[in-house]
């Protein structure tokens, strides 16, 4: 691909190795369709830049910018939740040391943690994500509710773990039980991964 391009990541993992939890189709579709649709997307955004600029041409840049905020931001969380996950039994019993601290302060224990991320990604109106951050101004973790990709993002707070609950995630192995799948999740959670974001981030 060209020099100043997205490309699609390629996973850590093979596509059958998150299974049972997300299968070997399911993961696929997600993967090489819907990210891939995102990636093409981003990419035609910036064709559409470069062709104005050469041209001399205005943009709607009102357009311009939903477009490319909406399929950037696609990308990039698509990207990030790959990272985090692992297949089941190797990505870690759960968060040590700092991070698991920092759980146990900022939301009273791995447990209710994971009860409020979760009711988190379950309530999400229509499409989004749900996402765990840090923010070095107050030292402490929070949660983020995406819609979509970019609504409701809240600025310089780098994304520790991420989960996608667009029905494109779920929808060939739980239909419409997005609680199934956010349930499924922790069980192929990389924490190692979810570790070092928050170190590099504070």
């Amino acid at each position: 691909m060209e020099i100043g391009f997205y490309e699609l990541p390629p996973l850590k993992y093979q596509y059958n190795a998150l299974a049972p939890n997300i299968s070997e189709e399911q993961l696929r579709v997600h993967h090489t369709k819907h990210h891939q649709a995102y990636v093409d997307n981003a990419n035609n955004a910036l064709k559409k830049w470069d062709a104005a600029r050469k041209d001399g041409t205005d943009l709607d840049l009102k357009s311009f910018l939903k477009d490319y905020a909406f399929n950037l931001g696609g990308h990039i969380l698509h990207t990030a939740f790959w990272e985090n996950l692992a297949p089941p039994g190797k990505g870690g019993d759960g968060p040590q040391g700092a991070l698991a601290d920092a759980i146990a302060k900022d939301f009273g224990g791995i447990d209710r943690f994971k009860k409020m991320f979760s009711q988190a990604a379950i309530s999400t109106e229509g499409s989004g994500w749900a996402v765990l951050t840090f923010s070095k101004q107050t030292g402490r973790l929070g949660l983020m509710q995406l819609e979509k990709h970019h609504v409701n993002l809240v600025p310089d707070s780098p994304i520790l773990l991420v989960l996608d609950v667009w029905e494109h995630a779920y929808y060939i192995d739980y239909k419409n039980l997005r609680a199934k799948f956010v349930e499924a999740f922790w069980g192929i959670v990389d924490w190692g991964t979810v570790s070092e974001r928050f170190e590099k981030a504070r």
